[in-house]
């Protein structure tokens, strides 16, 4: 009687415990597959340094002077954020490659939760791109961008929220692509205008009403924006690159993540249950 009553708790147990296991493999797999896949280390890394060094650096002398702060510093803060969360967003693709080659189809029929295989993927993706951000942080440490242990410790996390925000929003638009060629073309589309819509390269504060009105609809302006928020914190130029505080993109983030990764998971999981 006693075993009978312990048994369904133990179960339960032994089944989430399966569960978390199968997400930490399907996270390792695509963290591996990042390391052994070189052509796409370089791009991941050669673009986000020409953006800040070339970008930054060459005109870090006239616009930060006008601008009365360190032009490069801004670029540096906007790139960071901008290359956790595009990584994840992009590297959801992998979906896609993965439902090519059936892949994804024998990990649906083995005795994985469905929903543990969408976490395995986000959190793999989202675990690249925070390595990526991590290895940008040290670059901007080494090109002379003013860094306190502070700031990185408060930096750390964002990088972490940045991308996971990533990977919900790439889940709910690579569910709405048949194919990786489709998604690929796609997506340059969705990205670049993100790029100056959300404050990357150019301060928002300032812009043409409608500029700042599209620019709510950017999903990328967020994380952006709550990394600068943290970085900046305290400093006097803080008002003219910070536009809502920390806690408000933090919320906002929060609540689209939800509604991006309810709504890709749904559609994900409908179609491959249908195929």
């Amino acid at each position: 009687m006693i075993e009978q009553i312990a048994s369904p708790p133990i179960e339960r147990v032994g089944r989430l415990s399966h569960q978390v296991n199968a997400v930490l493999i399907i996270a390792l797999r695509d963290v591996l597959k990042f390391v052994r896949d070189r052509p796409r280390l370089l791009s991941t890394f050669i673009f986000p340094f020409i953006f800040i060094l070339v970008l930054g650096g060459t005109f870090d002398a006239s616009l930060g002077q006008a601008m009365g702060y360190s032009y490069i510093t801004f670029v540096f803060t906007g790139v960071l954020a901008q290359t956790t969360f595009e990584s994840t967003v992009i590297g959801m693709i992998y979906l896609l490659e993965d439902r090519e080659n059936d892949f994804s189809q024998e990990m649906f029929v083995s005795p994985i939760s469905r929903y543990a295989i969408i976490g395995g993927k986000i959190a793999g993706e989202a675990g690249v791109a925070f390595l990526q951000g991590f290895v940008i942080l040290i670059f901007g440490w080494l090109i002379g961008v003013s860094l306190t242990w502070m700031q990185v410790l408060l930096i750390l996390p964002v990088l972490l929220i940045s991308s996971l925000f990533g990977g919900g929003l790439g889940l709910l638009m690579l569910s709405n692509f048949s194919s990786r060629r489709a998604a690929t073309q796609i997506f340059p589309f969705f990205i670049l205008p993100q790029y100056f819509l959300a404050g990357v390269f150019t301060p928002l504060i300032g812009v043409s009403e409608y500029l700042r009105w599209a620019s709510y609809i950017a999903p990328m302006r967020y994380p952006v924006d709550l990394l600068r928020g943290i970085f900046y914190a305290g400093l006097p130029e803080r008002e003219q690159v910070v536009i809502l505080e920390p806690l408000a993109n933090l919320g906002l983030i929060a609540v689209f993540f939800v509604i991006f990764l309810v709504a890709g998971t749904i559609i994900f999981v409908r179609k491959e249950t249908n195929r």
